[in-house]
């Protein structure tokens, strides 16, 4: 019965995989709930800076922040959104495969590309291929703050400013649903007014600011990027988490028919057995 044996180490195995699985799919839905209900109470703050800068923009159209302006250098600059740990499906591979395509539609052109890479899983990819990555943000855990995010996309924001590259854009996995994610590439910079004033409602609006209006539009729109990148990042750590709960549902799936199937191979290799040793008692007996 050493084949017998065998079985049942297997079966033993994948029955102590099965609960790790099954444990971690209870985590994620735990963290999901949490994860989601984050991101939604993050998106009124986004619309409502978004409004403001809309209707900013059309109040004093006079004046034109560096972000509105076009750039003619030869650089892009890209946010790249990951998650720090995996077994999360193929929701990182998806991230990375979209900005991929990005970087190679660039180099086409002969255009390069600067990276900040939020996450480790995306900070060990952009290694591994070569892409310049001039900032870096891991171990943001299962909250995003603000304040570890601001740094590292603030060099990105500068080097726009000073006109050494002449886009951003913002790669990241935008939250539909428990069951559906979805790769998103979002330009950042430079700001479309039609886009900022699609938000601006219909309504002409008037302000009066306090220093004046460059000191008031530069912090806002340095505010509305960020609020943008922080909404990205929580939208992906909701995606994270249902990513990782059906991920590990489908592998406790898997393990538990793992199980049945190892289970029938065993009660067959028990029967044959069982079989051949009263074949031989048989025979024995008939030969006495």
């Amino acid at each position: 019965m050493a084949a017998g044996k065998e079985i049942r180490g297997k079966i033993k195995s994948v029955e102590n995989t099965k609960k790790i699985t099954k444990a971690m799919e209870m985590v994620a839905a735990s963290k999901m709930r949490k994860a989601q209900d984050r991101m939604r109470s993050a998106r009124p703050y986004a619309e409502k800076v978004r409004q403001i800068t809309g209707n900013l923009s059309k109040a004093n159209p006079e004046y034109t922040h560096p972000f509105m302006e076009k750039n003619e250098a030869s650089t892009a600059g890209f946010v790249v959104v990951t998650t720090d740990k995996g077994l999360c499906g193929g929701l990182n591979t998806n991230v990375l495969r979209a900005f991929t395509n990005e970087l190679k539609a660039l180099q086409a052109k002969g255009a390069s590309a600067q990276v900040v890479a939020i996450g480790n899983k995306g900070f060990g990819f952009m290694n591994r291929i070569g892409a310049k990555v001039v900032s870096s943000v891991t171990g943001l855990g299962d909250t995003p703050h603000l304040e570890k995010l601001i740094g590292p996309v603030k060099v990105l924001l500068d080097a726009y400013t000073e006109g050494k590259i002449n886009s951003v854009h913002l790669v990241y996995t935008r939250f539909i649903n428990t069951m559906k994610q979805e790769a998103v590439v979002q330009q950042l910079l430079p700001l479309s007014v039609d886009e900022l004033q699609d938000g601006a409602g219909g309504r002409d609006w008037d302000y009066i600011y306090e220093p004046d209006a460059p000191a008031v539009i530069d912090e806002l729109l340095v505010r509305y990027v960020e609020a943008l990148v922080y909404q990205a990042v929580a939208e992906n750590m909701a995606s994270e988490q249902s990513a990782r709960m059906v991920a590990m549902k489908a592998a406790t799936d898997n393990a538990g028919n793992v199980i049945n199937e190892l289970k029938l191979v065993y009660n067959k290799t028990r029967q044959a057995g069982i079989t051949k040793e009263l074949s031989e008692i048989v025979a024995g007996a008939a030969a006495v």
